[in-house]
């Protein structure tokens, strides 16, 4: 698999970054999703915010409003139980409300088990599947109408590096990030004549999230990286400063001080 490039986390985006872009972020209400889009909204975004976590979307939509940010729209969905209809029902409603999507950022992810293959539950070897790589799919295919009708339309995936080299253990959550890793590609390659919609996958490292603590519930959180530092790349990419890149897996590295 291609070497991912890397990029600096010394961006700090200006309030009108993102002034007038509309971004939908799946898993919204997480750790690293939760904080690009407090960090989309103080760019001046106007977000629509994915999750089954509902009073988890309230919460962050609560707490925008009382920072002066413009209130998300939040809609609650379940990844793992919802087909391609509730896809589409999300997409018209998008299109009814804005006519276009300007970015779509997928933070959603499962962790599933860390097991060896041979004693993996097949049930929730599917489930993880599922939510990793068959919603990224679903998710793309019914926004990809309203990303072509933006003048600079983003989609970042968030990358791990269990799915660029193969680690024991890590299941179903490598094996559907290398996945990932391939479905962007592919995307980056169909849409690559029309020249304006830029797709990429980006590794925001080793940062102290809840799934972070859940993969590593030993691990000592103060020698991570933060979330916050994270969502400035995602603004980043998804800003005027990211059209340089399509077609590529990126790695956030901590910038030199």
């Amino acid at each position: 698999m291609t070497e991912p490039l890397t990029i600096a986390d010394d961006f700090r985006a200006a309030p009108d970054s993102l002034a007038g872009r509309v971004i939908l972020i799946s898993g919204a209400a997480g750790g690293i999703g939760s904080a690009v889009a407090r960090h989309c909204a103080a760019a001046g975004a106007e977000l629509i915010l994915l999750d089954k976590a509902l009073k988890k979307l309230e919460a962050l939509s609560d707490e925008l409003n009382r920072d002066g940010l413009q209130p998300p729209i939040i809609h609650a969905m379940n990844l793992e139980g919802v087909g391609p209809a509730d896809y589409l029902e999300l997409a018209t409603a998008i299109d009814q409300q804005f006519g276009r999507l300007d970015g779509l950022v997928h933070c959603a992810a499962m962790l599933g088990e860390l097991s060896p293959l041979s004693q993996y539950d097949p049930e929730l070897w599917a489930r993880t599947l599922h939510v990793n790589l068959n919603a990224p799919f679903l998710l793309n295919q019914v926004c990809l109408p309203l990303l072509e009708r933006s003048a600079d339309g983003r989609i970042i995936h968030t990358a791990d590096r269990s799915g660029r080299q193969g680690l024991a253990y890590w299941g179903a959550f490598g094996v559907s990030h290398a996945g990932l890793q391939i479905m962007m590609q592919t995307l980056a390659a169909e849409v690559a004549r029309k020249g304006r919609l830029r797709v990429v996958s980006l590794d925001p490292g080793a940062v102290n999230s809840p799934m972070r603590q859940q993969a590593y519930p030993a691990e000592h959180g103060s020698g991570l990286g933060s979330v916050n530092d994270a969502a400035q790349a995602y603004v980043y990419l998804l800003s005027a400063e990211g059209n340089r890149y399509h077609g590529v897996s990126l790695v956030r590295t901590p910038a030199v001080t």
